[in-house]
């Protein structure tokens, strides 16, 4: 009788065990749930003919509020840079979770798409459509319209901002630009705002292709050619160009600030000790995350 009802007390503390496992794993998944995280994701492109990975920021609570939708922020990378670049060496979830503790960034999702690799192994780079890799048809003929489905995205202009670091500064840069009516603010880091035309009789590999196509949608040239009604589009637009003193972009950025003076569009510059580095575009982060969040909705 003793080993039976010994037997039965065992049982009973292995159940209440169970129980208790089980419900510290349930409380340990709530927990995750209501937290930030990053996660990567393929799309086929029939227009690139491939698959592209892109990465997504989402905010504590994403799974938890099911009825909540998001402004989003699409973040470009730079040359020899891939979707991965912002939330690894950028720490894009850690800066975004300090900025929200704090106040100073209001909940958002963040889009990183992919529109490079190394360069140098003739991968293709680039926000434009060049002979070869129609990225920007993709962008906005396939990417976008799928992220936006899949993602409770607000999706209208009040609530989309872009950004982005060198080739991908000058490529959200002219994105905003010729698509104003779609983005309320642009925050480009180190931008390639235009770069000078390559030899056309040079080798025509991806570097080729890409550099003329950054000549051929200089972002400084659009400025300067704009008309009232193109300055009126961008306007439109909270501009803001960051640049470092030591970067070997900063001449091409204070060249778009000129152009945009001369053409009486709002912007802001901010010009900070630093050069064409991780260190300089990750603490840039601090400054852009809440500038897009308080353009959010207005």
């Amino acid at each position: 009788m003793k080993r039976f009802l010994f037997s039965i007390a065992l049982a009973c503390l292995s159940l209440a065990a169970v129980a208790q496992n089980s419900s510290q794993q349930e409380q340990l998944r709530q927990m995750m749930r209501n937290q930030s995280r990053t996660e990567v994701k393929t799309m086929h492109s029939k227009i690139l003919n491939a698959e592209r990975q892109y990465t997504v920021f989402l905010p504590a609570g994403y799974e938890m509020n099911t009825d909540q939708t998001y402004p989003v922020l699409y973040l470009l990378h730079g040359m020899n840079g891939t979707h991965e670049d912002w939330a690894g060496r950028g720490h894009l979830k850690d800066v975004m979770d300090q900025l929200k503790a704090s106040g100073e960034v209001c909940d958002m999702i963040v889009i990183m798409p992919n529109a490079g690799g190394n360069i140098y192994e003739e991968v293709w780079n680039g926000y434009f459509d060049m002979d070869g890799w129609a990225y920007e048809r993709f962008f906005y003929e396939e990417f976008l319209p799928t992220v936006e489905k899949e993602y409770r995205i607000k999706g209208d202009k009040a609530n989309r901002a872009i950004a982005g670091l060198s080739m991908g500064g000058g490529g959200s840069t002219s994105y905003a630009q010729r698509h104003a009516d779609m983005f309320c603010a642009c925050y480009a880091m180190s931008a390639l705002m235009h770069y000078p035309a390559p030899n056309p009789s040079g080798e025509k590999n991806k570097m080729w292709h890409m550099l003329t196509a950054a000549n051929k949608y200089s972002c400084v040239e659009y400025v300067k050619n704009a008309d009232e009604k193109t300055k009126e589009a961008l306007k439109t637009v909270a501009w803001y160009v960051d640049c470092g003193d030591d970067d070997f972009l900063f001449e091409y950025n204070i060249d778009l600030v000129l152009a945009m003076r001369k053409a009486g569009i709002p912007h802001q510059l901010r010009v900070r000790d630093g050069a064409h580095t991780w260190e300089y575009w990750h603490s840039a982060l601090y400054d852009a995350l809440p500038f897009v969040s308080r353009t959010f909705g207005k």
